[in-house]
């Protein structure tokens, strides 16, 4: 028995160090090298942070471009999914309201054309991205609303569409927070 005792305590030991305090050390000294140190990417306007570039927020005026449904009510605290399927008929019924809601603020859009993140909520319930065609597809609404030319809103989101890295790993997507940060300076 001993013989097997003393190399488990010490690998058990070795072990403890190596993964509860090197792996954490390293990891952090990786995220101090990440853009926001480690502590997320704000984004400010005029010196005021107004959120993370990384967590999504909750945008429902019709005057800026609305974020993915959170099923967490956008706390990242408690980031998580709602788990209901497909066939939930309560998933069914939340899905149906948003795009209900949706059509009822944006007219001329026809439910098929909605693409699906604008009603369901992604996994994390913190998404901050959306696709180009959900931004595009809100053009009409928010420029409306500012009394601004489609086409200038549209090139602001243009100017926004985050494109994958190099070309082949991911898809397109635009930060809603930084587009809803640029709408109100563009005036």
């Amino acid at each position: 028995m001993k013989k097997y005792l003393l190399p488990s305590i010490r690998l058990s030991i070795a072990l403890l160090v190596l993964l509860a305090v090197v792996y954490p050390l390293c990891i952090a000294a990786v995220a101090r090298m990440a853009p926001g140190g480690g502590d997320g990417e704000t984004v400010t306007v005029n010196g005021k942070v107004v959120g993370y570039k990384n967590i999504g927020q909750k945008f429902t005026d019709d005057k800026y471009f609305w974020s993915r449904p959170s099923a967490v009510d956008y706390n990242a605290a408690g980031s998580a999914g709602s788990n209901k399927g497909p066939s939930n008929a309560d998933y069914l019924k939340q899905v149906q309201d948003r795009v209900d809601t949706f059509l009822v603020h944006n007219p001329g859009v026809k439910t098929a054309d909605i693409p699906a993140e604008l009603v369901t909520a992604s996994g994390s319930g913190l998404d901050p991205d959306l696709s180009p065609e959900a931004a595009y597809i809100q053009v009409a609404r928010v420029a409306r609303v500012r009394g601004l030319a489609p086409g200038k809103v549209k090139a602001l989101v243009d100017s926004h569409v985050q494109h994958p890295l190099l070309g082949l790993f991911g898809p397109e997507k635009v930060n809603v927070l930084q587009l809803n940060v640029a709408l109100n300076q563009l005036q």
